[in-house]
């Protein structure tokens, strides 16, 4: 009886979601060429990213070293992307992280993607909306700030604000409201805030390397304590934040890793142009070079807008509220800040509405699935609006906006982030050298007939001595040119092992990094190269093992060297965030397995089968859901 129970209930971990009729049969025309992607890519991924982000992190994490920081998280992005474009090709029916981990790997891999990019898009939310009212203050000459402070300051513990953003709560609720009310994402809007946003920080870049000073990439102690002895400056802060050692990289190595991690959130939304696989045109080159060229670009920028704030002005004055617009009048160009500041304001419009058009579709989607709450996936018959997930996002993502603070945010959503891009990395490397099972419900019934009947008449337990072997040999060896079900299951379990080597690895190099590369033959350092050797012998057996020969519109190259490389990268910034960070990701987490194993797991997709969604509203979805959102 228990032998039953336990087997039904790990059947359902890993029940996989069949095509849906039209996913498999409808296929918009191709219409997208390069330009058109990376006009989109580039749209969903600048925005607070560059104008709050890069402040914060040179102030008080890497200085003028956040160009760095900013080259890491690309190339970390980079790796990822290269993955996205292969599962956009894999699963094209697909318009989520969400759905095709669903459909490929299984409903308990699903739950986490899917609730790993409802913490980014709502905390995403919550972050661009602090950042506009940010901007807004600025406008205003941070009076909206000081009255705040004045009236309604909180006496709260040190993480939280030291006043309530009520500024970016009302602006959240004002576009939930607006969004029950059918509203729909505006492409003319979008384009006309990304043209704006393209001059805003070409004026910004520009204007750095004019006013700028390479003196500040090279700072002093006396010129710390110049500064702090009193200066007259308009822009100078009642308290310098820390000097570090100084010079271009004042909080050394370390620095730029945590930067890096935190930068990663820059980013966010590059995912977009892998979902549009079956709309583009000769999709095998126009997406893997759309997300390479759209990464590079917003590198450009983040690397232009970051060296141009550290050149006007010394790191440790940078304010990281309104950080361009008072650069601007500390350089003596005062009329310059209103139009950067109006600038901002497009930008983070434009991403706060991309975000928040997508949020709301995903819980849908998890809902409708059975995997969170069935009165999450209501749809409001006169307006086609999934009202229950917009109240519910815009809630929770207001509340968060009014009472933490941007930094905190950004760090859990690059965390949250990064596991969800990092299991869809697995699921890419994993599939590759599996029997190729994308399968429709029809497919689906026959196949399990087959997997019984194999079942019963299998050879394996002919022996113990003789499976062994075999499986021993088949490492090395195996005795197919195509993937059967026992090389995938190699495959799976040896990836399965590498990423717990990786993390590992990764928590050794971060926790004690200085052991290892100090040369001290020590038992840290034998551990790391031992990890090292583990993990270099398991890729080779992983690239032994027979590649499905189905043909995709594109490929990750360099299978499996690529993906394993792209989840170190994820992995090791993952370590690099606070311990704190880890705290709040742990709460998320705790009550996502609430969820799930209270709930999800007993309502899910398997168990109600027959609901259907209408088909007017699986094409709506499909059109919503664009994976992580935007930054």
């Amino acid at each position: 009886m228990l032998h039953q129970y336990v087997r039904q209930f790990s059947q359902k971990l890993v029940h996989r979601r069949p095509l849906e009729a039209g996913a498999e049969s409808e296929s918009p025309e191709a219409h997208l060429n390069t330009l058109n992607l990376v006009a989109l890519g580039v749209g969903r991924t600048l925005g607070a990213g560059v104008y709050i982000l890069v402040a914060a992190v040179a102030k008080v994490r890497a200085g003028p070293a956040t160009v760095i920081c900013f080259l890491v998280a690309g190339l970390s992005c980079v790796l990822s992307g290269l993955c996205y474009a292969e599962f956009g090709a894999r699963v094209p029916g697909s318009s989520s992280a969400y759905l095709y981990s669903y459909i490929t790997m299984g409903q308990l891999c699903a739950f986490i993607t899917g609730w790993n990019l409802i913490l980014s898009l709502v905390i995403g939310t919550a972050c661009i909306a602090r950042g506009w009212s940010s901007a807004l203050d600025s406008l205003t000459g941070n009076h909206i700030s000081q009255g705040l402070q004045g009236t309604l300051s909180l006496h709260v513990p040190y993480f939280l604000p030291t006043y309530a953003d009520f500024v970016a709560l009302g602006l959240v609720l004002l576009l939930t409201g607006v969004l029950v009310l059918g509203a729909r994402e505006s492409t003319l809007v979008n384009k006309v805030f990304t043209v704006i946003n393209i001059l805003v920080l070409s004026f910004i870049i520009l204007s750095g390397f004019i006013k700028g000073d390479l003196h500040n990439w090279e700072l002093t102690e006396q010129d710390y304590k110049l500064n702090a002895s009193g200066s007259t400056d308009i822009y100078s802060l009642e308290r310098l934040d820390p000097l570090g050692s100084g010079g271009f990289m004042p909080f050394g190595f370390e620095g730029i890793l945590h930067g890096a991690a935190t930068c990663f959130y820059a980013f966010l939304g590059f995912d977009s142009i892998a979902m549009r696989g079956e709309e583009a045109l000769n999709p095998q080159h126009s997406i893997p070079f759309s997300i390479m060229i759209s990464l590079f670009i917003c590198f450009l920028a983040y690397f232009g807008v970051s060296a141009a704030l550290t050149l006007m002005v010394p790191y440790y004055q940078i304010q990281p509220k309104s950080p361009l617009p008072q650069a601007f009048l500390h350089v003596g160009w005062g009329p310059a800040r209103y139009v950067v500041a109006v600038g901002t304001l497009c930008a983070l419009t434009s991403s706060l509405l991309g975000t928040m058009f997508t949020m709301p579709w995903l819980i849908y989607a998890m809902a409708k699935d059975g995997l969170l709450f069935q009165g999450l996936a209501w749809i409001y018959d006169r307006t086609g609006t999934p009202v229950m997930a917009i109240m519910a996002s815009g809630n929770i993502a207001g509340v968060m906006a009014l009472l933490f603070e941007f930094m905190d945010l950004v760090d859990l959503v690059s965390v949250g982030t990064l596991l969800a891009y990092s299991l869809v990395i697995f699921s890419v490397l994993v599939l590759r050298y599996q029997p190729y099972q994308i399968l429709s419900k029809k497919e689906k019934t026959e196949d399990k007939i087959e997997m019984k009947s194999e079942i019963e008449g299998s050879p394996l337990g002919s022996g113990p001595e003789a499976g062994t072997s075999n499986i021993l040999k088949s490492l090395w060896f195996p005795p197919s040119t195509i993937p059967t079900r026992k090389s995938g299951q190699i495959v799976y379990g040896c990836a399965s092992l590498i990423v717990l080597l990786l993390t590992i690895l990764s928590l050794l190099l971060a926790q004690w990094s200085s052991q290892v590369f100090s040369g001290d033959p020590g038992l840290t350092t034998v551990a790391v190269l031992l990890l090292l050797l583990l993990i270099t012998g398991v890729t080779v057996i992983i690239w032994r093992q027979p590649q499905d020969p189905t043909y995709l519109y594109f490929k990750v190259p360099a299978l499996p060297v690529l993906p394993l490389v792209s989840i170190f990268v994820n992995i090791y910034l993952m370590m690099q965030t606070t311990s704190g960070t880890w705290a709040l990701f742990g709460i998320w987490a705790a009550i996502g397995s609430v969820i799930y194993f209270g709930y999800g797991i007993r309502h899910s997709l398997e168990e109600n089968n027959e609901q259907q969604p209408p088909a007017s509203t699986s094409q709506t979805l499909d059109k919503n859901i664009l994976g992580a959102g935007s930054s």
